[in-house]
């Protein structure tokens, strides 16, 4: 079951930050990747609440990016417009139910997310 964590106010909005930041991905190359890097390492030390999303958070987007470049070359069969597809979604549908659980100092376990940051 999710444990709730007592943390401070903006221990938690810096934690859904993290998660948020990926939806600068949307208007700048690569600011899916830069958005949560920058938001993780300015505040990281300071809280290990922020520790643990921005890391989780950085995970999930090299995941998602990963994916993407591999089911790109896929679009010319096209198996790979579904999969490219899914995970946009997938994406949008995770980043926004991770920012409320960090918000409100709950765990959120990205599916599908590479641990590449321990």
């Amino acid at each position: 079951m999710n444990e709730i964590r007592q943390l401070s106010e903006p221990e938690r909005n810096w934690a859904m930050l993290c998660h948020l930041s990926s939806f600068a991905g949307y208007f700048f190359p690569f600011g899916g990747i830069i958005g949560p890097l920058i938001c993780w390492l300015t505040r990281k030390d300071e809280s290990q609440w922020v520790n643990e999303n921005g890391k989780s958070s950085m995970n999930f987007q090299l995941s998602i990016l990963l994916y993407m470049v591999l089911a790109i070359p896929l679009i010319f069969l096209l198996i790979g417009i579904p999969i490219v597809m899914f995970l946009g979604v997938l994406e949008v549908v995770c980043v926004v139910i991770a920012s409320i659980k960090a918000s409100k100092g709950e765990q959120f376990k990205y599916p599908l997310s590479i641990p590449f940051i321990q």
